[in-house]
């Protein structure tokens, strides 16, 4: 047998048994399907003024061009067992957006549904993921979950059954290798060994398996919020949260193993940040502050790289506000970069988008704080300010 195939088998079989060992087993409510709720204007508990939090939002664009964001919230200040996803969508290009689906597994709980990401395959099939778990806030019970759609082209499409893919939690955008493997980038949370790790389909979503990951150190340990990119060399670049901000690790067998993990030359807070291949093959990183100064979670700000990561450009500043963070976003045929963010989670609910090209960054001013881009369009305004 193959050694990488060897590796691959030793490490799934070694994950997968130390994230069951863990989960208790007298409450096992974590693995029901949850409930897809349609008619929202007709349940108080999901209207946006009973919100008292928002945040942790994604956005895709389907082919020809509808909208779809979705985020976490609850009917309490925290994260709690009251979470819940919102799925909404627009079809004028962001000027307006409508609520069409809460993904809730048992109303106040035990099980909540966390950090959501939405993301639209070379299929052109829109997939809907969310963590689904049992407080306290990440125990071992987490799993990925997913519902897909086959006509993101309507606000009242019809969803597939809520499925469970694989242990743990991936709340950053999926990839797709050059040799056609789809790739979500999961995190394993407070299990022995934690890790960041690269969970794998070569059969277009039917299916899912780790194969690889990467052990995060104890004392670096944040939730990882890890996110992959492929470089033009072919090797992986996978950068993780850690509480000093940005590490990396390194693959350079697509994915069976990586190297340890180390700190980035990208300064940051302990959030997540968002990388992503534009069209012209440039990388487009989303950040709080300069490449080279870790700020609090204000000043989010874009840049461009042209040789995988090495050096960086200006920057664009996006939102200069105490109390934006969590960017995702994507890329249209046009070169319109749309990224989305959230607000003041627990004060004025506020999910964001805003919208600018690859030009806008690279025309910035030699001070990259001064370079300010404003475009923002409210997505969701939760609750009362």
């Amino acid at each position: 047998m193959k050694k990488k195939t060897l590796i691959k088998i030793y490490t799934f079989f070694i994950i997968a048994l130390i994230c069951k060992m863990s989960v208790a087993q007298d409450d096992m409510s974590f693995l029901n399907p949850p409930e897809l709720i349609k008619n929202l204007s007709s349940v108080e508990d999901y209207t946006p003024e009973s919100r008292k939090f928002t945040g942790i939002s994604s956005l895709a664009i389907s082919q020809e061009g509808r909208m779809w964001a979705v985020w976490y919230t609850g009917i309490t200040p925290g994260e709690d067992a009251n979470n819940y996803v919102v799925v909404a969508t627009s079809g004028d290009d962001g000027k307006t957006w409508e609520e069409v689906l809460v993904i809730d597994p048992d109303g106040p709980g035990p099980v909540r549904a966390f950090d959501p990401e939405v993301w639209v395959a070379p299929n052109g099939q829109l997939w809907v993921f969310w963590a689904q778990q049992i407080q306290p806030s990440r125990s071992t019970s987490s799993g990925v979950w997913a519902i897909t759609t086959s006509n993101p082209e309507t606000g009242n499409t019809q969803w597939s059954e809520p499925r469970r893919l694989v242990d743990g939690i991936m709340m950053c955008k999926p990839l797709v290798l050059s040799t056609g493997e789809w790739v979500l980038p999961v995190a394993f949370w407070h299990i022995w060994g934690e890790c960041a790790a690269m969970v794998t389909s070569e059969d277009d979503g039917e299916t899912w398996e780790i194969r690889g990951a990467v052990n995060v150190p104890d004392e670096v340990r944040s939730p990882e919020e890890n996110m992959i990119v492929e470089r033009k060399n072919g090797s992986l670049w996978m950068l993780i949260r850690t509480k000093y901000g940005i590490g990396e690790s390194i693959s350079n067998d697509r994915g069976f193993t990586w190297s340890p993990v180390v700190p980035s030359n990208i300064q940051h807070p302990a959030a997540r940040f968002f990388i992503y291949r534009l069209n012209s093959g440039s990388l487009l990183l989303v950040k709080h502050g300069p490449i080279d100064m870790r700020t609090g979670r204000s000043h989010l700000m874009a840049f461009i790289s042209k040789d995988d990561g090495h050096s960086w450009s200006n920057g664009l500043l996006l939102d200069e506000r105490p109390g934006v963070s969590y960017p995702d976003g994507q890329q249209v045929s046009n070169g319109k970069i749309h990224i989305t963010y959230d607000y003041s989670r627990r004060g004025a609910q506020n999910i964001l988008m805003t919208s600018f090209t690859e030009d806008d960054i690279k025309t910035g001013s030699d001070n990259s704080l001064l370079k300010v881009y404003k475009n923002r369009q409210i997505i969701s305004k939760g609750g009362k300010e």
